[in-house]
């Protein structure tokens, strides 16, 4: 006698799962919830899973010690970086001149604004703010090797850089305006 093979039952909620399964041994990723590109309602949501290997403002944001203002105050932060970054290249003067080399490119509305914005950012966080949220939002570094690099050492100064840190994310969202000042 045949046995019939028995089918699973059917599960909506399984189909438009994305979330990979066969993740590195290394991986270090957290499950977040964005807008659905394939969603056919305004607002609809999946949850996708994002890297936190080499991003350590999402890592702060995974763990819930930064809010979602600090999170995006620090992303703006970087983006104006990225477009400021990409600006005109320096040229050599010592090498041959060739024909058919590369021009260079003008500056743009997007670069001059996004450094505007920066100096602003510059200004408002002070020396030693923008060193640190420059160091962790654009070198990635951690807080043992902001430290370490510092030359001090021990978990008061940890717990103080992180603190710090905060505080610039905080100005940050304020600059950006993801938050507003609040009233004393």
């Amino acid at each position: 006698m045949v046995r019939l093979k028995r089918h699973k039952p059917y599960n909506p909620a399984k189909v438009h799962d994305r979330r990979s399964r066969d993740l590195p041994r290394n991986a270090d990723v957290a499950a977040v919830e964005v807008d659905d590109p394939l969603g056919l309602e305004p607002g609809d949501k999946i949850v996708t899973l994002r890297s936190l290997r080499n991003d350590p403002l999402g890592k702060l944001h995974s763990h819930r010690q930064i809010d979602e203002a600090q999170f995006q105050g620090g992303r703006a932060f970087q983006d104006d970086w990225e477009k400021a970054e990409r600006g005109p290249q320096a040229v050599d003067p010592s090498r041959e001149y060739v024909d058919g080399g590369q021009f260079r490119e003008p500056i743009t509305e997007g670069q001059r604004k996004a450094v505007l914005r920066l100096n602003r950012v510059e200004r408002e966080l002070g020396a030693d703010g923008s060193a640190l949220v420059h160091e962790v939002l654009i070198l990635g570094a951690t807080m043992e090797q902001i430290s370490q690099r510092r030359g001090l050492g021990g978990q008061r100064w940890l717990d103080y850089f992180a603190r710090r840190l905060r505080e610039c994310l905080d100005r940050l969202a304020l600059i950006y305006g993801f938050a507003t000042q609040q009233r004393p």
